[in-house]
């Protein structure tokens, strides 16, 4: 087996839909991995039945429904240790990926014998570049950085915005130190001597820690910029108190695995307090995030892609009262409609290049539903069809 393909859902079967559809289209249209991939859909107890409504439209992927939600890098893991292929891809179950992905990775692989582990070039539902597609080890300095703002004010400095590797142009492939758990794919022979994810890590930094130990391994991270998919971000997590608590958690665990000793002690301090002021901010900015903007109706909408799906959202918009827009240039919101005509791949890169105040919705052909996000803040949005 070539690629295997590792997914942990919780309570995004709409979601999932779309990134599966998306994935088949991959596998199904290369010639490398067509019948040497296997993927594994972990659902961490999802109560949105999740497995009784994509396992019988996937039937060449293997579900397996866990009784407890025990946590992304366990979850992880567990899949990892069913895992027969030459290449492992831990994949985000809010993500949609390029019809060329997998392969674009396979071949970086096959001519880069360095390379232990690589991510590629993410943007979020609005098209937005996302900045953790390559990051740098948050050391307690780097981590300052990032927490006073200075990484902000000075996004493309090597120093201070040492966290998202800032001076690295997203455009072009880089060795890095750090890659993303949403989309990450490793040699099974590195993790044979690394190990999977540190499961004292329930969710959260255990991606740095693993990106971390292939580094120390001798191989390098990678990250590939030629392919690009989308990464809703945080539509598995609701964003409440126990999500913040649970974020500082992890990120107090990964001070204290890597930062102990007596030279580090000082800057451990210093940070441990940013972080648990970081953490009261929180606090208190979670009421004014989930009742500061009323979801607004009655969107004017422009449908766009494969004709059949065109004509279903229509009738769809007309039972919600979406006025449907004839034209692109009067909409506020667009339904992309992936087909063979109209691959995910040039939906990707219209969204990445489109400035217009618009929403953004994508669904796969066959699905049951489009879904969009447009805040890392709130969970994403799903009209089901």
């Amino acid at each position: 087996m070539t690629l295997s393909v590792v997914i942990v859902s919780y309570n995004v079967k709409f979601f999932l839909e779309q990134c599966l559809s998306s994935l088949k289209k991959a596998i199904d249209g290369s010639d490398l991995l067509r019948g040497q991939t296997e993927v594994m859909i972990i659902d961490n107890a999802s109560s949105d039945g999740t497995v009784d409504f994509l396992n019988p439209l996937f039937p060449g992927f293997r579900f397996i429904l866990n009784n407890d939600n025990t946590g992304f890098a366990k979850a992880n893991n567990q899949g990892l240790g069913l895992c027969t292929g030459k290449y492992i891809l831990f994949l985000n179950p809010d993500t949609i990926l390029a019809e060329d992905s997998l392969d674009r990775c396979i071949s970086f692989f096959q001519i880069t014998p360095d390379a232990g582990a690589l991510g590629v070039h993410m943007v979020d539902g609005t098209g937005r570049y996302l900045k953790e597609s390559k990051r740098g080890f948050p050391s307690p300095v780097v981590s300052f950085y990032k927490m006073s703002g200075l990484t902000r004010l000075f996004p493309r400095s090597r120093i201070f915005s040492a966290y998202y590797m800032g001076h690295l142009h997203e455009k072009k492939p880089h060795v890095v130190q750090v890659l993303s758990g949403a989309c990450m794919m490793v040699r099974k022979k590195v993790l044979e001597k690394t190990g999977g994810f540190d499961e004292r890590f329930f969710m959260y930094a255990e991606d740095i820690d693993l990106s971390w130990r292939i580094g120390q391994s001798g191989s390098r991270n990678y990250y590939l910029s030629e392919t690009t998919i989308i990464h809703f971000k945080g539509e598995s997590t609701r964003k409440d108190f126990s999500y913040v608590k649970m974020f500082h958690k992890a990120m107090e665990l990964f001070m204290k695995k890597h930062f102990s000793g007596p030279l580090n002690s000082l800057q451990l301090f210093s940070l441990s307090l940013a972080v648990r002021f970081y953490q009261s901010l929180s606090f208190m900015s979670l009421p004014f995030r989930k009742s500061g903007r009323k979801k607004k109706t009655g969107y004017r909408v422009f449908i766009k892609g494969d004709p059949d799906s065109i004509l279903k959202w229509k009738t769809r918009m007309d039972k919600i009262k979406n006025p449907v827009s004839p034209n692109e240039e009067g909409a506020e919101k667009i339904i992309y409609c992936e087909s063979a005509s109209f691959s995910w791949k040039s939906i990707i890169a219209e969204i990445s290049n489109n400035k217009k105040k618009v929403l953004f919705k994508f669904h796969g052909y066959g699905t049951h539903a489009a879904v969009g996000s447009y805040s890392s803040l709130e969970q994403g949005d799903v009209i089901e069809l």
